[in-house]
């Protein structure tokens, strides 16, 4: 292993460790600093009996003696009844884990387009009904996790965990620090050359609908609602690459990379929800619409069947997206006010600093 330039370092690896087990909260920033200074104090403190600097194993000792951080996070985070401190971080975890990346994809992913296409044009139904199944499996894996869990508590399995010497655990292990992200100019050039070529196919497609439906273009066109959504599309298009403009132009913008695009993915959303709300209706008993047959090409055995097959396809997939784009406001949003309260904190640490310097 090599050694550390600068064996304080261990420090910021140890509160990052301690970070990610604190429940996200206002309160998280002033936590860890509170707990930083007093790491920091023990150290000068030893420093100054010892007469010289700590090197990274003098560091490590100290910072074994403070604890595991997910004990530590257990110990600064709010108190828990139910389940102690010292489990709730792990509870936490699972809980997210479980719900959140398995239970719903599992649902949005596999069950949502299976009831939707056994439905048939009660589409509306079949989602509503997944919805329900969703909210019931979530219910009950909360409680089966959350019963397991208290199960342990009470009966006081981590007993052994506590005592001197079972835990092993080395801080020079801990991960690097995590620097904060900086938007990727290569990255932008490639989205604006894509969105670019994107634009350009989107303003061809009107006169070419080869471009999209393949050789199907013989006997499929647009179903009447592209022509109310086309331009809106295309519009969202534009705002899309005047965002990826922006972030090249202006990279010290660090919270416009995430902000726009969190507000293009409401736009989008609230576009596809009076899509798939237009798609729904049905004028004269006919339900075509994404495509429809050309004017001229009979509803013949082999082209008959075709339209339905593919708008039930479209319909899907714009169901998928729906659901998609729903969490993904939901993860960009929470990720947006804790880069902004993250900001908050650090600007009042630094404002405090001052106020005593």
């Amino acid at each position: 292993m090599s050694k550390l330039k600068n064996p304080t370092e261990l420090v910021d690896r140890y509160l990052q460790a301690v970070r990610f087990w604190l429940p996200k909260t206002q309160r998280q920033e002033g936590l860890i600093a509170e707990l930083g200074e007093d790491l920091r104090s023990q150290i000068e403190d030893k420093e100054s009996e010892l007469g010289h600097p700590l090197d990274e194993s003098e560091v490590a000792e100290i910072l074994k003696r403070c604890g595991l951080p997910m004990i530590v996070a257990s110990r600064l985070g709010p108190k828990r009844h139910l389940i102690g401190p010292a489990l709730f971080p792990i509870y936490a975890f699972v809980l997210k884990m479980v719900l959140m990346w398995i239970l719903v994809p599992l649902f949005l992913v596999v069950l949502a387009p299976i009831n939707i296409a056994q439905a048939g044009a009660d589409w509306g139904g079949a989602l509503a009904g997944t919805l329900g199944e969703l909210c019931s499996a979530l219910f009950i894996a909360t409680g089966i996790i959350t019963v397991i869990f208290a199960v342990v508590e009470r009966t006081q399995v981590l007993e052994k965990t506590r005592a001197p010497g079972f835990v092993c655990w080395d801080p020079l292990n801990l991960p690097p620090v995590q620097k904060e992200r900086k938007p990727s100019t290569l990255q932008a050039v490639c989205e604006l050359a894509f969105g670019f070529f994107a634009l350009i196919w989107l303003l061809l497609l009107r006169q070419n609908p080869w471009l999209i439906l393949g050789p199907a273009a013989v006997f499929l066109k647009a179903g009447p609602i592209w022509h109310v959504f086309y331009p809106v599309i295309v519009a969202l298009s534009i705002l899309a690459l005047l965002r990826t403009a922006t972030i090249l132009a202006k990279p010290q913008w660090t919270l416009f990379p995430l902000a726009s695009l969190l507000s293009h993915e409401v736009l989008g959303f609230i576009v596809l929800c009076f899509l798939l709300s237009a798609a729904g209706a049905a004028p004269n008993g006919e339900w075509h619409p994404f495509v429809m047959l050309v004017q001229g090409v009979h509803d013949s055995a082999s082209h008959g069947k075709v339209p339905g097959i593919v708008n039930i396809s479209i319909l899907v997939s714009f169901v998928i997206w729906w659901f998609a784009q729903g969490i993904a406001l939901l993860v960009h949003a929470f990720q947006l006010l804790q880069r902004i309260r993250e900001r908050s904190a650090q600007a009042q640490q630094t404002a405090s600093v001052q106020a005593h310097s």
